[in-house]
């Protein structure tokens, strides 16, 4: 026979928490886990172009997945080694213990040369995907108050990967490589007064040194890896802090974000992208040869690797040296080799002293740093700015077909003295007109975009007025693109004038041109 509870008992049974409960409250008094359902519940805008940022992440989780890996195999020493491994060619010859180990990766360890491929595209990848994610901040105009602190971060992480991607690129030790490596000693070298000391302390002594592999592996898989996850996650916090940028539209103001709640919509889209990536990037190191490092053979300092081209991400500085003239200037017995500093030191600091100042150059000339900006702008909108950006990509595509000229010229049977001189002037005068070009389409789009919002689509349909006359018929606009301006057209603000980063307007209709 079941017994009845007291009043008082039940109440009390009543009272106490559950042991859910206790635990909850246990672990809010010291984590913030009622704070986290507001995280959940975050908005992330749906556009395609707010994923790169998000293919450079993935691609940096596979390329720390496979490095840890990598690392149980390669041996990063330059004790003198003969080979006797799978690969019969270099049987017998003398190699550097890094450049045996990278071979017996590649051909001895099951699943070794495709995750050594996979670890090479996710660098290539990585150093992509982070590039054209700078492109589309700063044509959206992304980079203005309050984010410019991540503008920097992301700018940074640009420069680390390209100094991780070179790190890796020159530890197998063999003739490509090597040959890169010389490279950066002459760089070095190009140093005014300080230039020996710098090299002698890189490599350890003389050129290529017994010490430098093995510095530069724990750079490699220590230093810049730190460096880089530390800024990612500030850049992530940041992200977080500021809620995401978004394209104009209906209900869509500088004060909200509409999009996808971080959970379970937005996860899942991450995770499936994840998903993708991986697949891309295993799909390509099984099936698409890169750095085939046994066709080079072992570092010889006294030969070079014939057509040697490096990764793209350096190869504009590849191009730079072969276009500058060999000038030198002798001043008080020091040799200033202008032909490798020139174009190896100054413009890379330049470019990036250029990309780190834009934000704060461009609010300030157009005084725009007063407010902050949550809504994107439309490149058109910005015609100054766009044809700036332009202009820089056709300076750096330029610069990287520089720095394959003998291929070039070999491919195409053509002089390599009239492809030299023919960039260099294209180095002048392209970017000029892609500024020129770039501004002048995008005050043409915006005006056929005022026609068009005015006067409706063409129908296709022709229709014969009372006075024997005939007449286009036209409807009004109904697909619009994501922060394009919407029916009706409102007055029209300031112009989009002629000046960097001119402020864009804030009605929903393109600014008209100044004629």
């Amino acid at each position: 026979m079941a017994r009845e509870r007291p009043p008082e008992a039940a109440s009390g049974a009543a009272a106490r928490p559950r042991r859910g409960q206790r635990l909850a409250d246990a672990a809010d008094a010291r984590l913030p886990v009622t704070e986290g359902g507001a995280l959940l519940r975050k908005a992330f805008p749906d556009h395609w172009s707010f994923l790169l940022g998000e293919i450079a992440l993935y691609s940096l989780v596979v390329l720390l997945l496979t490095g840890v890996w990598l690392t149980f195999f390669f041996d990063p020493e330059m004790r003198e080694v003969v080979y006797a491994g799978r690969y019969v060619p270099l049987r017998g010859i003398r190699m550097s213990a890094a450049y045996e180990s990278t071979l017996r990766l590649s051909f001895d360890v099951r699943g070794g040369l495709l995750l050594r491929q996979v670890h090479h595209w996710a660098a290539l990848v990585f150093a992509a995907a982070i590039g054209t994610h700078l492109l589309r901040v700063f044509f959206t105009g992304a980079f203005r108050r309050p984010r410019e602190l991540n503008w920097v971060i992301g700018v940074t992480l640009f420069a680390l990967a390209l100094a991780e991607g070179f790190a890796g690129y020159s530890l197998p030790d063999d003739l490509l490589s090597g040959t890169g490596l010389r490279i950066a000693q002459g760089i070095m070298l190009s140093l005014p007064v300080v230039g020996t000391y710098v090299a002698f302390f890189v490599f350890g002594g003389q050129f290529p040194g017994l010490d430098f592999v093995s510095r530069l592996y724990g750079v490699h898989i220590l230093l810049l890896p730190g460096a880089i996850l530390a800024l990612v996650t500030a850049h992530l916090i940041l992200v977080f802090h500021l809620k995401h940028t978004q394209w104009r539209g209906p209900g869509r103001t500088a004060r909200n974000a509409v999009g996808k709640p971080m959970f379970p919509q937005f996860s899942a889209t991450s995770a499936g992208l994840f998903c993708t990536v991986f697949g891309v990037l295993a799909a390509l190191g099984g099936l698409a040869q890169v750095n085939p490092v046994w066709v080079y053979g072992p570092y010889r300092p006294d030969q070079a690797s014939t057509g040697s081209q490096p990764d793209f991400y350096v190869g504009f500085l590849e191009g730079a040296l072969r276009l500058v003239p060999p000038w030198e200037t002798n001043l008080a017995g020091h040799t200033l080799m202008w032909n490798v500093l020139l174009p190896a030191v100054v413009l890379p600091g330049l470019l990036f002293l250029v990309l780190y100042g834009y934000p704060f150059a461009e609010q300030r000339l157009t005084g725009e740093g007063g407010r902050e900006h949550h809504l994107c702008d439309r490149p058109r909108e910005r015609p100054v700015r766009t044809a700036l950006g332009v202009a820089g990509i056709t300076f750096y595509g330029v610069l990287l077909l520089a720095g394959a000229n003998d291929v070039v010229a070999a491919t195409f049977r053509i002089s390599v003295d009239a492809m030299t001189w023919t960039l260099r002037i294209a180095l002048v005068v392209a970017p000029v007109l892609a500024f020129l070009l770039t501004r002048g389409l995008c005050h043409a789009l915006l005006d056929t975009e005022q026609e068009r919002l005015r006067d409706g689509v063409e129908t296709g349909e022709v229709r014969q007025t009372v006075e024997g006359g005939y007449e286009e018929s036209r409807r009004p606009v109904t697909d619009v693109r994501p922060g394009a301006p919407r029916p009706p057209l409102t007055p029209a603000g300031p112009s989009p004038g002629r000046r960097t980063g001119t402020p864009a307007p804030e009605h929903p209709g393109p600014a008209p041109r100044h004629r």
